[in-house]
């Protein structure tokens, strides 16, 4: 989807979707970590976003004959889908079903290929049908669009190392780290995951602390001096359960420029973590 926007994504619309969604792409996280090894920072259980929704992108199954194969949300068709190295192809509709439902209609097409992906069952043990509403998940795969190319694009910006930009399957956001090159005082440096200081721009669709969709921007470790720092409205400081900087998505729907507004508000909060953390 290239089109860019910001459509509203109301809460009492789309919550049932939204919840059908995060089940589903559950499913995906524990295929592809059943056929990636072990990565920094979790990054082997997360997924790509491509041009029609997220994806584990290809999982190889034998690296001698090169078998391999990728499974998808297809948000635009609304599907999942499940494509091999052979040309073969399954695909489900995507209709509110259960999430037990559609990981086992998967895992008995993926064994049909001679693919075995040990995945806990019971992790994806969901038996509740909601309702779906096709054009609920559309608008939010055009919102995760919009932002996963304006997070590729903040990705070019950022001075030194950054991460991929993925979708975490556990909180269902999407989020992008940047490292400032400094090692954390008393942390090991081979601890991957918290020996480097670091900062993390994500959005989330929402959660139990903050139902509606939002942008948060936290940092590891925490500088205590950044909440004194000015943000541009109407973005705030969050230090309830946890510390960064909160922009409602729905303010950012609203506004005259929603990029420019995302812009600012990464920009300085960057500026302000990275001064303090090089200092």
């Amino acid at each position: 989807m290239s089109e860019l926007g910001f459509p509203l994504l109301s809460l009492a619309d789309w919550v049932p979707t939204r919840d059908a969604l995060h089940a589903y792409v559950r499913i995906l996280g524990k295929v592809r970590q059943a056929f990636t090894p072990p990565q920094a920072h979790g990054w082997h259980t997360s997924l790509s976003i491509g041009p029609e929704g997220p994806a584990t992108g290809e999982l190889i199954v034998d690296e001698e004959t090169g078998d391999s194969f990728e499974v998808k949300l297809d948000l635009v068709s609304q599907r999942m889908v499940a494509t091999n190295s052979r040309g073969q192809q399954w695909a489900m509709p995507l209709a509110g079903q259960p999430a037990r439902l559609l990981a086992d209609s998967l895992l008995l097409a993926l064994v049909q290929w001679d693919i075995y992906p040990e995945v806990d069952r019971s992790l994806l043990a969901d038996e509740s049908m909601g309702r779906y509403d096709a054009a609920a998940a559309q608008r939010y795969f055009q919102a995760l669009s919009s932002v996963h190319t304006l997070w590729q694009g903040w990705k070019r910006e950022l001075p030194g190392r950054t991460g991929p930009v993925r979708l975490w399957p556990h909180h269902f956001d999407l989020s992008l780290l940047w490292f400032s090159g400094n090692l954390v005082p008393g942390v090991d440096p081979a601890d991957e995951e918290s020996a480097e200081e670091q900062m993390a721009f994500g959005f989330s669709t929402g959660d139990e602390a903050i139902p509606d969709a939002y942008f948060y921007i936290t940092a590891h470790p925490w500088p205590e001096a950044l909440t004194e720092a000015g943000l541009p409205s109407p973005a705030r400081w969050h230090t309830e359960g946890w510390k960064g900087a909160l922009l409602m998505y729905a303010d950012v729907a609203a506004a005259a420029d929603p990029g420019a507004l995302l812009n600012a508000y990464l920009r300085a909060v960057h500026s302000a973590g990275e001064a303090l953390m090089l200092e």
